[in-house]
């Protein structure tokens, strides 16, 4: 039986390096594969785009607010032998359980590349969806580093430089030039983005 399967990790986890190669091995291995990736995520426009710059042009962008079991999706998943998602972290959870359907009741295996968890430390709606229905959950063997040198396992957003906790949870990297993304340890968020956010000094004296 097929199954759904959550890639995860930090913010440089080499997610697209994996993803890339992985579609073109099982297409290689005469594995019809459709290689998806949310309608909000407009880096690379219709590619997917590793930072060593191997690119993979996607099949099908879904937006939030249309369903992967609609009848002209499904025409095309059924013709299907494995489904890839990239930035799977950004799908609604109704998306990822009817993903989950499809991995079940047509038999198509579903691998989820994602996000652990938004600039504030939270899971994503569609994260948390996969934590809970994923077969197998994998955390990318690319280790993404914390300034300090330890493994981060946050990304912290900066506008202009500082620090925040504030703003919508979705912004795309690269879509705002006063917007940036920084893969942080848990003291390092603890210490730099939460302390001085919450403006919890009691904390500082532990």
């Amino acid at each position: 039986m097929a199954k759904l399967i959550y890639f995860y990790s930090a913010m440089k986890g080499g997610k697209s390096g994996i993803l890339i190669p992985m579609a073109y091995n099982l297409e290689e291995n005469n594995q019809r594969t459709l290689v998806v990736k949310p309608g909000i995520d407009t880096k690379g426009d219709d590619h997917i785009v590793s930072r060593s710059g191997a690119q993979r042009k996607i099949d099908l962008w879904i937006d939030k607010n249309e369903s992967f079991l609609s009848d002209a999706n499904l025409s095309r998943i059924f013709e299907m032998d494995a489904i890839i998602i990239d930035e799977a972290q950004f799908l609604t959870k109704e998306q990822v359980e009817e993903l989950w359907t499809i991995s079940k009741r047509l038999d198509i295996q579903v691998i989820g590349f994602g996000l652990r968890a938004n600039f504030k430390g939270r899971l994503f709606e569609g994260s948390r969806r996969f934590f809970e229905l994923a077969d197998e959950l994998n955390e990318l063997p690319i280790i993404p580093l914390c300034k300090c040198g330890e493994k981060a396992l946050f990304n912290a957003r900066k506008i202009n430089g500082a620090y925040t906790m504030s703003g919508e949870e979705c912004i795309i990297d690269g879509s705002d030039a006063n917007i940036t993304y920084e893969p942080l340890c848990g003291n390092c968020f603890l210490k730099e983005v939460v302390l001085p956010e919450k403006n919890m000094q009691y904390l500082k004296k532990i």
